[in-house]
């Protein structure tokens, strides 16, 4: 006849370390103040000595500068064959809004159109008054 063996995490219960030893030993990293380098600016102060013959002083302190993106407003993309394609006739001229977009000088323009962006590359506003259109900066 065959006996169960008992889980190990049965057999464990009632035992304090779970055969792990002592009750110190199976801890994670914040009992021992961090894994490797970690709080060598700070807490080990000990290895302050190594790290500056070995790597030097730019390891401590930060270096740098982060510019702020709130400044800086990355446009959507428009190529003048696609404008082309889509600008409607209002009256006897053609009219294109590209507010929010950079038109990009990718294709040709066909007929004159006016267009309306936020930015034009330079080849595009060559070509669109080259065409007899109008680039207008919104």
């Amino acid at each position: 006849m065959t006996i169960n063996k008992r889980k190990k995490c049965d057999r464990a219960r009632g035992k304090t370390t779970h055969g792990w030893g002592a009750k110190k030993k199976h801890r994670g990293a914040g009992n021992r103040g961090g894994r490797g380098m970690a709080g060598t600016g700070k807490r080990a102060k000990h290895m302050k000595t190594h790290i500056l013959k070995k790597i030097g002083i730019s390891y401590y302190g930060k270096h740098g500068f982060n510019r702020p993106q709130s400044t800086f407003v990355k446009l959507k993309q428009i190529n003048l064959e696609e404008i082309d394609r889509k600008a409607k006739k209002q009256g006897t001229e053609y009219i294109f809004d590209a507010s929010g977009y950079k038109v990009l000088a990718k294709g040709n323009i066909t007929k004159k159109i006016k267009i309306t962006a936020d930015a034009f590359s330079q080849v595009a506003k060559e070509k669109i008054e080259a065409a007899g259109g109008e680039a207008i900066l919104c």
